[in-house]
């Protein structure tokens, strides 16, 4: 028999989170390790993790189970939460306009910007001297 999950993928910078919804208590699961054992003890985390299903009142109602690679833990929890969004909505397509108009379901599109050559960095130059 198959399992009934939603799965929902979010990104942000340059991390990217499988995320997928099954019915259970609540438990999140990232990488194979609970939420807290993969982020350490960081509230932020856990506050900007959680916001989607507390917006929607299914916090309990949802186990979570999450691969995710790349970036850095706040990258990471932002793409964690763009992705527990997207499998809510395939969940449950009534829950769209609450997360819409609460702004999880826009991907943050805001990336480091390249170093250029014949530069120090992205926009800094090396120094200009004229003799």
């Amino acid at each position: 028999m198959a399992i009934e999950q939603h799965l929902g993928t979010g990104r942000r910078k340059t991390s990217t989170a499988r995320v997928y919804l099954r019915p259970g208590k609540g438990k999140i699961v990232i990488n194979n390790d609970l939420w807290n054992k993969h982020f350490g003890n960081r509230p932020e985390v856990e506050t900007l993790i959680k916001q989607p299903l507390k917006e929607t009142h299914t916090l309990t109602k949802y186990d979570v189970i999450v691969n995710v690679q790349g970036g850095g833990y706040m990258g990471q929890a932002g793409a964690i939460r763009h992705g527990i969004a997207r499998a809510l909505i395939k969940a449950n397509p009534a829950l769209r306009l609450a997360l819409k108009q609460a702004g999880f379901l826009t991907r943050d599109s805001r990336m480091k910007e390249r170093k250029k050559y014949g530069q120090k960095g992205a926009r800094k130059r090396f120094q200009f001297s004229k003799r």
